[in-house]
């Protein structure tokens, strides 16, 4: 088992660093919801999916990203508080190249 770490900063703009195991198939979403960064019910709504804008947030550093597929380019197209760096945490699988990505939640709408 490896685990990598990771900077998430809340919708409050608390920091936190935690490490996440990459042998679960777990994507960003799910380590939100699991470390609990914000009430229940407010991240992940559509299941992950790439349907909602609840798991939205900012890359922050220049770690690599899966590139967006034309779903979840077209959920963000629609939403508010997109950046150029935005993206859907449920659309970001957990793996080793993510060792050190800093993102921070978008607000809610």
């Amino acid at each position: 088992m490896m685990n990598i770490t990771l900077r998430i900063t809340d919708r409050r703009d608390n920091s936190f660093e935690v490490e996440v195991p990459t042998d679960m198939g777990l994507n960003l979403m799910q380590v939100i919801r699991a470390y609990e960064f914000e009430p229940e019910g407010t991240v992940g709504v559509c299941g992950g999916v790439a349907m909602c804008s609840t798991c939205q947030c900012y890359i922050e550093n220049d770690v690599k990203v899966p590139e967006r597929k034309e779903l979840e380019a077209a959920t963000l197209s629609r939403l508010q508080h997109v950046k150029p760096n935005s993206r859907l945490g449920c659309q970001i699988p957990i793996t080793k190249d993510l060792e050190g990505l800093e993102i921070a939640l978008a607000p809610m709408i």
